[in-house]
């Protein structure tokens, strides 16, 4: 694999046509990512993102805006308190709460417990002081711990099988609950040569958010729609995503990417994640019965990403490339993504309910380093033992 170099590059694709949710056509055919070193020495690209054929991309605010909603609803968000997803239940009870619904948020575990000191748990004050109730417990005793309480729209942003969500669902269910979403995943379709992941396309049958799917569906609510999510960033993640990219580039230690660098994946704001959610809320009639893949609708390549997190903290990047078994490495543990291409499309979500994406990569990491250096992780002493044994192996120099 190549040795270590500053050059960057991207891929940019074409534009898409929009097609109905279960179609496949149009789609790209995409070998192996592993591409020629000769290749990845050619002239440098700009750090370009795919984007649909959809208008220019709308301004945003990082505050909800307080406005008028048609139909005040009560809902209730179960959170998870691990990972990632934390961050979308927390963002999706403020955008709601700034649109005049009742919230109440149940949060696994303990409130007293040592999770709870992370974000986005430390600023569920942001929740209360704008009317949102939180609660903590087992959500498997969720209609003890929440009794006398009803709920319209009931949204599971923990389980990951059926043992964790069938609780919910039948309490759900047994409450006359109108509308149940679920927090599913992208990680659920099957790989395949034609890229992007649009829904309708296989899936691993014997994955655990599959069998919830399907339970779910069977309950007949009134209205029911699950969401795949994949990888996200934004204020209050706890789960290390763009972190991973700034914690070399500030201490100017080299950057080690599996395979060429030119895999395609897909980053989202977590507010994109928040108003699908809030989309199908509003529109319980058009969002019945459907699978949206919630993500942005960019697809980046690792080099691009390093390139635009070496961008948001001013500082260059030193990219070396390498082969995780050459390495002797596991690519999950060396690595925060998945060492292929991944990139699913929202296309339902924009087709069915008129969604669009503001996620925005070179201005949303900057907001993402401000954060990193407010926090003083630029300065906190890190080991990188896994990254040692990778620049060993290339006979790249440990020192920085």
């Amino acid at each position: 694999m190549a040795s270590s170099t500053s050059i960057f590059t991207s891929c940019l694709l074409s534009p898409r046509s929009t097609a109905t949710s279960q179609s496949r056509s149009p789609h790209l055919y995409l070998s192996s990512p592993s591409l020629s070193s000769s290749f990845l020495t050619s002239s440098p690209l700009q750090p370009m993102l795919y984007k649909s054929k959809f208008s220019k991309r709308p301004r945003f605010s990082a505050a909800f805006n307080i406005r008028a909603s048609a139909e005040t609803k009560k809902v209730l968000i179960i959170n998870t308190n691990s990972g990632g997803h934390a961050v979308i239940g927390f963002y999706f009870a403020k955008e709601l709460l700034a649109s005049g619904h009742d919230v109440t948020v149940l949060t696994v575990g303990e409130e007293g417990s040592d999770k709870m000191k992370k974000t986005p748990f430390t600023r569920f004050s942001e929740l209360t002081s704008n009317g949102g109730k939180t609660v903590w417990g087992d959500p498997k005793e969720v209609g003890k711990l929440l009794e006398g309480a009803s709920f319209d729209v009931v949204l599971d942003n923990n389980g990951k099988d059926l043992d964790a969500v069938k609780p919910v669902a039948d309490w759900a269910k047994s409450a006359n609950v109108s509308q149940f979403l679920f927090i599913s995943s992208a990680g659920i379709y099957k790989p395949t040569d034609e890229l992007p992941h649009v829904e309708g396309d296989a899936v691993k049958e014997s994955a655990g958010h599959v069998v919830v799917e399907k339970y779910i569906e069977s309950l007949s609510f009134a209205s029911w729609a699950s969401f795949r999510p994949q990888y996200m960033i934004g204020s209050g993640n706890n789960k290390d995503c763009e972190e991973w990219f700034f914690d070399r580039i500030v201490r100017n230690r080299p950057v080690p990417i599996p395979g060429s660098g030119m895999q395609l994946t897909n980053i989202s704001h977590v507010r994109d994640l928040s108003s699908m959610l809030t989309h199908a809320v509003t529109q319980p009639e058009k969002s019945n019965g459907q699978l949206f893949n919630c993500v942005s609708d960019q697809a980046v390549t690792f080099n691009g990403l390093v390139k635009l997190c070496a961008q948001a903290a001013g500082k260059e990047a030193n990219v070396v490339y390498y082969d995780p078994k050459e390495a002797g490495v596991d690519a999950k543990k060396a690595f925060p993504f998945r060492n292929m291409h991944f990139y699913a499309e929202p296309r339902a979500a924009k087709e069915i309910l008129g969604w669009k994406s503001t996620t925005n990569l070179p201005e949303d990491l900057k907001e993402r380093f401000a954060e990193y250096l407010s926090i003083g992780r630029d300065k906190k002493e890190m080991k990188f033992e896994i990254d040692d044994k990778i620049l060993e192996s290339l006979k790249v120099p440990l020192s920085v």
